[in-house]
């Protein structure tokens, strides 16, 4: 279970088209951008943005924004990439793997 202080977040960067798409799946984050780097830079941004405002609810010990079930889409194209299978086009995945809090 993620906390503020410790866990981590599974993401994935993708093209899909002109368009780059990073995910937090635990996070139910994303973010999208015409550049691999840039979108990179957003997503942990958003991480950590996401984590610094969990950190500053009071009385919250479920930490439920941190452990959200993650959409099916991504959860399908991140046991593919776990899987080494095909992934399916449009996507063209260049990066993905688990960031620690």
């Amino acid at each position: 279970m993620n906390t503020p202080t410790k866990g981590s977040v599974r993401c994935i960067v993708f093209r899909e088209g002109e368009e780059w798409y990073g995910v937090a799946l635990e996070f139910n984050i994303v973010v999208e951008g015409d550049d691999f780097d840039v979108v990179m830079f957003e997503l942990q941004e958003a991480i950590r943005g996401y984590i610094e405002a969990e950190k500053k609810v009071a009385g919250s010990n479920t930490h439920e924004p941190l452990n959200q079930k993650p959409d099916d889409e991504y959860e399908q194209l991140w046991q593919m990439l776990q899987e080494s299978k095909p992934v399916p086009s449009p996507y063209q995945v260049k990066y993905y793997g688990v960031a620690a809090i």
